[in-house]
Protein backbone atom coordinates (compact mmCIF):
# COMPACT_ATOMS: atom_id res chain seq x y z
CA UNK A 1 0.00 0.00 0.00
CA UNK A 2 3.25 2.22 0.29
CA UNK A 3 3.34 4.98 2.74
CA UNK A 4 1.40 6.93 4.87
CA UNK A 5 1.90 10.28 6.25
CA UNK A 6 0.29 11.95 9.35
CA UNK A 7 0.99 15.26 10.81
CA UNK A 8 -0.59 16.00 14.40
CA UNK A 9 -1.45 19.55 14.34
CA UNK A 10 -3.24 21.78 16.92
CA UNK A 11 -6.60 21.88 15.08
CA UNK A 12 -5.97 19.62 12.25
CA UNK A 13 -4.88 16.53 11.37
CA UNK A 14 -3.24 15.84 8.11
CA UNK A 15 -2.84 12.61 6.08
CA UNK A 16 -1.34 11.90 3.22
CA UNK A 17 -1.96 8.96 0.95
CA UNK A 18 -2.35 7.57 -2.23
CA UNK A 19 -0.65 10.91 -3.68
CA UNK A 20 -3.95 12.79 -2.05
CA UNK A 21 -4.03 14.87 1.77
CA UNK A 22 -7.22 14.88 3.95
CA UNK A 23 -7.52 17.00 7.14
CA UNK A 24 -9.57 16.18 9.52
CA UNK A 25 -10.81 18.66 12.90
CA UNK A 26 -9.52 17.55 15.72
CA UNK A 27 -11.67 16.93 18.72
CA UNK A 28 -10.42 18.25 21.87
CA UNK A 29 -12.04 16.25 24.06
CA UNK A 30 -10.68 12.79 22.78
CA UNK A 31 -7.00 11.99 23.46
CA UNK A 32 -4.87 12.40 19.87
CA UNK A 33 -4.67 8.80 19.72
CA UNK A 34 -8.20 7.71 20.37
CA UNK A 35 -9.26 10.70 18.16
CA UNK A 36 -6.99 10.02 15.36
CA UNK A 37 -8.37 5.95 15.03
CA UNK A 38 -11.77 6.91 15.07
CA UNK A 39 -11.28 9.56 12.31
CA UNK A 40 -8.76 7.77 10.16
CA UNK A 41 -8.68 3.99 11.60
CA UNK A 42 -9.96 2.79 8.21
CA UNK A 43 -7.10 4.33 6.78
CA UNK A 44 -4.15 3.29 9.02
CA UNK A 45 -5.34 -0.48 9.43
CA UNK A 46 -4.31 -0.66 5.54
CA UNK A 47 -0.71 0.47 6.50
CA UNK A 48 2.00 -1.13 8.11
CA UNK A 49 3.80 0.43 10.95
CA UNK A 50 7.25 0.35 9.12
CA UNK A 51 5.62 2.48 6.46
CA UNK A 52 3.52 5.30 8.80
CA UNK A 53 5.13 8.45 9.37
CA UNK A 54 4.08 10.90 11.90
CA UNK A 55 5.19 14.40 12.37
CA UNK A 56 3.50 16.84 15.33
CA UNK A 57 3.65 20.76 15.73
CA UNK A 58 0.56 20.16 17.77
CA UNK A 59 2.12 22.12 21.06
CA UNK A 60 2.75 25.12 19.09
CA UNK A 61 6.43 26.44 20.84
CA UNK A 62 8.38 27.04 23.86
CA UNK A 63 8.09 30.15 25.66
CA UNK A 64 11.32 32.27 26.42
CA UNK A 65 12.83 35.18 28.75
CA UNK A 66 15.90 36.60 27.42
CA UNK A 67 18.13 38.30 30.06
CA UNK A 68 21.37 40.19 28.66
CA UNK A 69 23.82 42.92 29.18
CA UNK A 70 22.64 44.91 25.75
CA UNK A 71 20.66 44.82 23.06
CA UNK A 72 23.11 45.62 20.85
CA UNK A 73 24.95 41.78 21.24
CA UNK A 74 23.86 39.91 23.92
CA UNK A 75 20.36 40.37 23.59
CA UNK A 76 20.25 40.49 20.12
CA UNK A 77 21.65 37.40 19.24
CA UNK A 78 20.04 35.51 21.98
CA UNK A 79 16.97 36.43 20.42
CA UNK A 80 17.91 35.46 16.67
CA UNK A 81 19.05 32.16 18.27
CA UNK A 82 16.22 31.74 19.87
CA UNK A 83 13.49 32.48 16.95
CA UNK A 84 15.71 30.26 14.83
CA UNK A 85 15.33 27.19 17.29
CA UNK A 86 11.24 27.42 17.03
CA UNK A 87 11.43 29.63 20.46
CA UNK A 88 8.76 31.97 21.05
CA UNK A 89 10.12 35.13 23.12
CA UNK A 90 7.71 36.55 25.31
CA UNK A 91 9.96 39.34 27.16
CA UNK A 92 13.54 40.50 26.96
CA UNK A 93 15.37 43.54 28.58
CA UNK A 94 18.60 44.87 29.60
CA UNK A 95 19.94 43.57 32.75
CA UNK A 96 20.25 46.76 34.41
CA UNK A 97 16.70 47.34 34.29
CA UNK A 98 15.97 44.42 35.86
CA UNK A 99 14.52 46.40 39.27
CA UNK A 100 12.05 48.07 37.10
CA UNK A 101 10.77 44.82 35.25
CA UNK A 102 7.32 43.15 36.48
CA UNK A 103 7.83 39.02 36.00
CA UNK A 104 6.30 36.99 34.30
CA UNK A 105 2.68 35.70 35.10
CA UNK A 106 2.86 32.61 33.24
CA UNK A 107 5.14 29.28 33.50
CA UNK A 108 8.18 30.30 31.26
CA UNK A 109 9.42 27.50 29.77
CA UNK A 110 13.07 28.38 29.72
CA UNK A 111 14.70 31.73 30.52
CA UNK A 112 18.22 32.63 28.64
CA UNK A 113 20.83 34.78 30.87
CA UNK A 114 23.67 36.44 28.43
CA UNK A 115 26.08 38.89 28.51
CA UNK A 116 29.95 40.17 27.90
CA UNK A 117 32.37 38.53 26.44
CA UNK A 118 34.95 36.42 28.41
CA UNK A 119 37.17 38.34 30.94
CA UNK A 120 35.11 40.94 31.60
CA UNK A 121 33.79 41.36 34.93
CA UNK A 122 30.54 40.27 36.25
CA UNK A 123 27.84 41.86 34.94
CA UNK A 124 24.69 40.01 37.55
CA UNK A 125 25.10 40.56 41.07
CA UNK A 126 22.39 39.36 44.39
CA UNK A 127 18.74 41.23 42.41
CA UNK A 128 19.11 38.29 39.66
CA UNK A 129 18.38 35.90 42.37
CA UNK A 130 15.46 37.63 43.78
CA UNK A 131 14.01 37.98 40.09
CA UNK A 132 14.13 34.53 39.51
CA UNK A 133 12.55 33.85 42.41
CA UNK A 134 9.44 35.83 41.52
CA UNK A 135 8.20 33.84 38.71
CA UNK A 136 7.99 29.88 37.58
CA UNK A 137 10.51 28.37 34.83
CA UNK A 138 10.98 25.22 33.74
CA UNK A 139 14.76 25.76 32.11
CA UNK A 140 17.33 28.47 32.70
CA UNK A 141 20.73 28.19 30.26
CA UNK A 142 24.04 30.83 30.95
CA UNK A 143 25.67 31.85 27.63
CA UNK A 144 27.45 34.86 28.92
CA UNK A 145 31.16 35.75 30.28
CA UNK A 146 32.77 32.69 31.88
CA UNK A 147 33.83 34.97 34.55
CA UNK A 148 30.07 34.73 36.07
CA UNK A 149 29.93 31.02 36.10
CA UNK A 150 30.36 29.93 39.35
CA UNK A 151 28.24 33.24 40.94
CA UNK A 152 25.55 31.81 38.90
CA UNK A 153 26.09 27.64 39.12
CA UNK A 154 26.51 28.56 43.06
CA UNK A 155 23.39 30.31 43.77
CA UNK A 156 20.43 29.11 40.45
CA UNK A 157 19.18 25.15 41.09
CA UNK A 158 19.40 23.18 37.52
CA UNK A 159 21.20 26.22 35.75
CA UNK A 160 22.15 24.56 32.38
CA UNK A 161 26.08 26.33 31.42
CA UNK A 162 26.65 26.72 27.97
CA UNK A 163 29.41 28.35 25.45
CA UNK A 164 29.32 32.11 25.65
CA UNK A 165 27.42 33.12 22.28
CA UNK A 166 29.95 36.17 22.27
CA UNK A 167 33.86 35.67 21.44
CA UNK A 168 36.53 38.05 21.70
CA UNK A 169 35.56 39.88 18.44
CA UNK A 170 31.81 40.02 19.28
CA UNK A 171 30.77 37.41 16.66
CA UNK A 172 28.08 35.15 17.50
CA UNK A 173 28.92 31.28 18.73
CA UNK A 174 25.38 29.94 17.93
CA UNK A 175 25.65 26.40 17.82
CA UNK A 176 25.34 25.26 21.53
CA UNK A 177 22.52 27.47 22.75
CA UNK A 178 20.89 26.66 19.59
CA UNK A 179 21.33 22.94 20.02
CA UNK A 180 19.96 22.90 23.38
CA UNK A 181 16.95 25.38 22.22
CA UNK A 182 16.50 23.22 19.48
CA UNK A 183 16.23 20.17 21.73
CA UNK A 184 13.77 21.38 24.41
CA UNK A 185 11.23 21.87 21.37
CA UNK A 186 11.03 18.86 20.02
CA UNK A 187 11.10 17.48 23.42
CA UNK A 188 8.41 19.30 23.97
CA UNK A 189 6.68 18.06 20.87
CA UNK A 190 7.21 14.54 20.73
CA UNK A 191 7.61 14.06 24.64
CA UNK A 192 4.26 14.82 25.53
CA UNK A 193 2.06 11.81 26.73
CA UNK A 194 -0.92 12.24 23.47
CA UNK A 195 2.18 11.86 20.90
CA UNK A 196 4.12 9.15 22.59
CA UNK A 197 0.88 6.97 22.25
CA UNK A 198 1.20 7.08 18.95
CA UNK A 199 3.76 4.54 19.04
CA UNK A 200 0.97 1.84 18.71
CA UNK A 201 0.66 2.59 15.04
CA UNK A 202 4.26 3.89 14.04
CA UNK A 203 7.74 1.44 14.30
CA UNK A 204 9.14 5.02 12.78
CA UNK A 205 10.44 8.14 15.04
CA UNK A 206 8.04 10.85 15.25
CA UNK A 207 9.28 14.11 14.24
CA UNK A 208 8.45 18.07 14.76
CA UNK A 209 6.42 19.25 12.22
CA UNK A 210 8.77 22.29 11.63
CA UNK A 211 11.99 20.31 11.79
CA UNK A 212 10.72 17.78 9.18
CA UNK A 213 9.78 20.75 6.53
CA UNK A 214 13.19 21.98 7.71
CA UNK A 215 14.82 19.23 5.79
CA UNK A 216 12.91 19.20 2.38
CA UNK A 217 14.37 22.59 1.78
CA UNK A 218 17.39 21.81 0.17
CA UNK A 219 16.39 19.74 -2.44
CA UNK A 220 12.54 21.25 -2.64
CA UNK A 221 12.98 23.05 -6.18
CA UNK A 222 12.90 18.52 -7.53
CA UNK A 223 9.10 18.82 -6.44
CA UNK A 224 8.10 22.48 -6.94
CA UNK A 225 8.39 24.67 -9.78
CA UNK A 226 10.43 27.12 -7.37
CA UNK A 227 13.70 29.91 -7.70
CA UNK A 228 15.70 30.82 -5.61
CA UNK A 229 15.58 32.28 -3.26
CA UNK A 230 12.35 31.79 -1.60
CA UNK A 231 10.75 30.89 1.29
CA UNK A 232 8.36 28.65 2.87
CA UNK A 233 5.18 30.44 4.90
CA UNK A 234 3.29 27.39 6.88
CA UNK A 235 0.00 28.85 8.57
CA UNK A 236 -1.43 27.01 11.19
CA UNK A 237 -4.43 27.51 14.02
CA UNK A 238 -1.62 28.02 16.35
CA UNK A 239 1.12 29.19 14.65
CA UNK A 240 2.61 30.59 11.49
CA UNK A 241 5.85 29.30 10.45
CA UNK A 242 8.67 31.20 8.27
CA UNK A 243 10.99 28.60 6.43
CA UNK A 244 14.23 30.93 4.74
CA UNK A 245 17.87 30.29 3.30
CA UNK A 246 20.09 31.75 5.74
CA UNK A 247 21.30 33.69 2.79
CA UNK A 248 18.28 35.58 3.28
CA UNK A 249 19.61 37.04 6.54
CA UNK A 250 20.34 41.47 6.31
CA UNK A 251 22.17 40.31 9.91
CA UNK A 252 24.88 38.56 9.55
CA UNK A 253 23.72 36.90 12.74
CA UNK A 254 24.00 33.32 11.81
CA UNK A 255 26.81 32.08 10.59
CA UNK A 256 26.72 28.73 9.27
CA UNK A 257 24.73 27.37 5.94
CA UNK A 258 21.61 26.15 5.00
CA UNK A 259 17.91 26.93 6.05
CA UNK A 260 16.28 27.83 9.22
CA UNK A 261 12.67 29.03 10.60
CA UNK A 262 10.95 31.37 12.35
CA UNK A 263 7.71 30.39 14.63
CA UNK A 264 5.32 32.64 15.79
CA UNK A 265 3.38 31.27 18.20
CA UNK A 266 0.59 33.69 18.15
CA UNK A 267 -0.29 34.22 14.40
CA UNK A 268 -2.35 31.03 14.22
CA UNK A 269 -5.49 31.37 12.97
CA UNK A 270 -7.70 28.98 15.50
CA UNK A 271 -6.08 28.48 18.87
CA UNK A 272 -4.59 31.77 18.60
CA UNK A 273 -7.02 33.69 16.71
CA UNK A 274 -7.63 36.10 19.54
CA UNK A 275 -3.90 37.10 19.78
CA UNK A 276 -3.43 37.19 15.90
CA UNK A 277 -6.23 39.85 16.51
CA UNK A 278 -4.88 41.59 18.71
CA UNK A 279 -1.57 41.89 16.88
CA UNK A 280 -3.24 43.18 13.93
CA UNK A 281 -5.18 46.00 15.61
CA UNK A 282 -1.82 47.25 16.94
CA UNK A 283 -0.28 47.41 13.45
CA UNK A 284 -0.28 51.05 12.02
CA UNK A 285 -0.92 49.28 8.32
CA UNK A 286 -3.95 46.35 8.85
CA UNK A 287 -6.61 49.10 8.56
CA UNK A 288 -5.46 50.65 5.25
CA UNK A 289 -5.21 46.73 4.30
CA UNK A 290 -9.09 46.45 5.53
CA UNK A 291 -9.69 49.13 3.18
CA UNK A 292 -7.72 48.03 0.47
CA UNK A 293 -9.94 44.33 0.61
CA UNK A 294 -13.25 46.52 1.24
CA UNK A 295 -13.73 45.35 4.86
CA UNK A 296 -14.80 47.13 7.62
CA UNK A 297 -13.46 46.81 11.18
CA UNK A 298 -16.50 44.56 12.38
CA UNK A 299 -14.81 41.36 10.73
CA UNK A 300 -12.70 40.74 13.30
CA UNK A 301 -15.76 39.76 15.67
CA UNK A 302 -16.97 37.48 12.69
CA UNK A 303 -16.22 34.14 13.31
CA UNK A 304 -16.54 32.36 10.36
CA UNK A 305 -13.58 35.26 8.85
CA UNK A 306 -11.29 32.62 8.76
CA UNK A 307 -10.19 33.27 5.17
CA UNK A 308 -9.55 36.54 6.38
CA UNK A 309 -7.63 35.80 9.27
CA UNK A 310 -5.31 33.45 7.14
CA UNK A 311 -4.99 36.58 5.16
CA UNK A 312 -3.74 38.44 8.07
CA UNK A 313 -1.68 35.84 9.23
CA UNK A 314 0.38 36.18 5.85
CA UNK A 315 0.71 39.98 5.92
CA UNK A 316 1.44 40.08 10.18
CA UNK A 317 4.78 37.49 9.28
CA UNK A 318 6.07 39.31 6.48
CA UNK A 319 5.62 42.49 7.93
CA UNK A 320 7.33 40.85 11.27
CA UNK A 321 10.41 40.22 9.06
CA UNK A 322 10.56 42.92 6.79
CA UNK A 323 12.92 45.90 8.00
CA UNK A 324 10.02 47.84 9.53
CA UNK A 325 10.58 45.33 12.55
CA UNK A 326 13.33 45.06 14.36
CA UNK A 327 12.85 42.48 17.01
CA UNK A 328 12.62 39.41 14.72
CA UNK A 329 15.55 38.33 12.05
CA UNK A 330 15.31 40.14 8.97
CA UNK A 331 14.95 39.35 5.63
CA UNK A 332 16.19 40.53 2.27
CA UNK A 333 12.36 40.19 1.00
CA UNK A 334 13.10 42.36 -1.88
CA UNK A 335 15.11 39.91 -3.25
CA UNK A 336 12.85 36.45 -3.46
CA UNK A 337 11.60 35.12 -5.90
CA UNK A 338 9.34 32.71 -4.48
CA UNK A 339 6.91 32.32 -1.75
CA UNK A 340 5.35 28.77 -0.90
CA UNK A 341 2.45 28.33 1.60
CA UNK A 342 1.99 24.94 3.11
CA UNK A 343 0.24 24.07 5.88
CA UNK A 344 -4.01 25.03 6.78
CA UNK A 345 -3.63 28.10 4.51
CA UNK A 346 -3.73 25.77 1.40
CA UNK A 347 -6.60 24.66 1.87
CA UNK A 348 -8.29 28.22 2.93
CA UNK A 349 -7.34 30.75 0.77
CA UNK A 350 -6.52 29.96 -3.40
CA UNK A 351 -3.86 31.81 -5.26
CA UNK A 352 -6.00 35.36 -5.87
CA UNK A 353 -7.02 35.22 -2.68
CA UNK A 354 -3.42 34.73 -1.36
CA UNK A 355 -1.78 37.32 -4.63
CA UNK A 356 -4.24 40.18 -3.16
CA UNK A 357 -2.01 40.21 -0.05
CA UNK A 358 1.64 39.68 -1.33
CA UNK A 359 0.75 42.64 -3.44
CA UNK A 360 -0.27 44.66 -0.77
CA UNK A 361 2.28 43.75 1.41
CA UNK A 362 4.90 44.78 -1.52
CA UNK A 363 3.79 47.88 -3.01
CA UNK A 364 2.90 49.35 0.55
CA UNK A 365 5.85 48.32 2.78
CA UNK A 366 8.52 47.79 0.57
CA UNK A 367 7.61 50.25 -2.86
CA UNK A 368 7.79 47.31 -5.06
CA UNK A 369 5.87 47.03 -8.13
CA UNK A 370 7.05 43.48 -8.96
CA UNK A 371 5.88 40.47 -6.21
CA UNK A 372 7.30 36.68 -6.12
CA UNK A 373 5.77 33.74 -7.55
CA UNK A 374 3.44 32.13 -5.50
CA UNK A 375 2.73 28.59 -4.94
CA UNK A 376 0.63 26.60 -3.08
CA UNK A 377 0.89 23.04 -1.63
CA UNK A 378 -2.21 22.31 -1.35
CA UNK A 379 -1.90 18.86 -1.07
CA UNK A 380 0.81 19.54 1.79
CA UNK A 381 3.40 17.64 0.47
CA UNK A 382 5.91 19.62 1.65
CA UNK A 383 6.76 17.53 4.65
CA UNK A 384 6.36 14.40 3.29
CA UNK A 385 9.72 14.91 1.09
CA UNK A 386 11.27 16.06 4.37
CA UNK A 387 10.59 12.37 5.58
CA UNK A 388 12.01 11.16 2.72
CA UNK A 389 14.85 13.46 2.90
CA UNK A 390 15.87 12.26 6.64
CA UNK A 391 15.14 8.34 5.48
CA UNK A 392 17.71 9.00 2.93
CA UNK A 393 20.83 10.18 4.72
CA UNK A 394 19.83 12.88 6.44
CA UNK A 395 20.44 14.14 9.75
CA UNK A 396 18.14 13.42 12.68
CA UNK A 397 17.58 15.99 15.43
Amino acid sequence: MGKLFIDVGSTYFKIYHDEKSIQLFRDFKKSIYNDLLEKAGSIIKKYSPENIYICSSANGGLSTLIIGASKSFSIKYATNIAYNSGINIIDSFIYKNIEAKTPPSNLIDVVILTGAIDGVDEIFDEKIFKFLKSFSYSNIVYVGSKNARNFLKKNIKDLKILENILDSKLKINENQLKNYLTNLYQADIIGKEEIKELYKITKNQIFPTPYIVNQALPNLHKNFDVVDPFIVIDIGGATTDIHYAKDLINHNLVVEGGYDRLVFKKLGVYRSRESLIFTAKSNEFVYELLNYLNLTEEVFEDKNATKFLMQLAIFLVLYKVSNHHNDYVELKLDRLNSIIFTGGVGQVLNKEEIEIIIKFFYTKILRFHNIPEILIDKEYKIWTFGVEAIKGGGNEP
